[in-house]
């Protein structure tokens, strides 16, 4: 590919908006632990679906083949601080909801009390993506926080198409 058109497909990629969401997964040994997900997006009315990207150096990809439940914690704009706490990710054996308020959705994987609003689900599929799996994830139950009516999601917009 030239030089030109790559870096043409990286300014477009890069300004194309995404929400930032808290991914919420869990393993058979029943440790949880969340991280920062850009790459989320609506996929489906009937039955309501989203995809969620992860990266396939991740081992939360191991979690999800073990126990495809989920929880997406929808993040304001004025929650800057969550990302500093998910931004870094944690090692399977940190606590990720240490000093965070949080309860249990009814598939047993933690909610974030602060965050927007929440969906949980089950992963119904998965695509290989190059460097990402690409889940599809069949909504079963959601929540709205106290302030989704009265703030905005928080939305991405990188620099570049080609790195967070």
């Amino acid at each position: 590919m030239k030089d030109d058109v790559r870096e043409a497909i990286g300014q477009v990629l890069g300004r194309t908006p995404s929400g930032i969401y808290i991914l919420t997964v869990g393993n058979q040994d029943g440790q949880s632990t969340g991280m920062l997900a850009s790459w989320v997006q609506q996929a489906s009315f009937e039955p309501p679906m989203v995809t969620v990207a992860v990266n396939k150096k991740r081992y939360v990809n191991d979690w999800l083949n073990e126990s495809p439940q989920v929880v997406l914690n929808l993040v304001g704009e004025d929650q800057k601080s969550l990302l500093g706490h998910f931004g870094r990710g944690f090692e399977p054996d940190q606590p990720a909801f240490d000093g965070l308020e949080t309860n249990i959705a009814s598939n047993g994987l933690p909610v974030l009390n602060d965050a927007l609003g929440y969906l949980e689900g089950q992963i119904s599929g998965m695509l290989e993506t190059g460097d990402h799996f690409v889940y599809a994830i069949e909504i079963q139950g959601a929540q709205a926080g106290e302030s989704l009516e009265d703030s905005k999601p928080m939305v991405h917009i990188r620099r570049n198409g080609f790195n967070y």
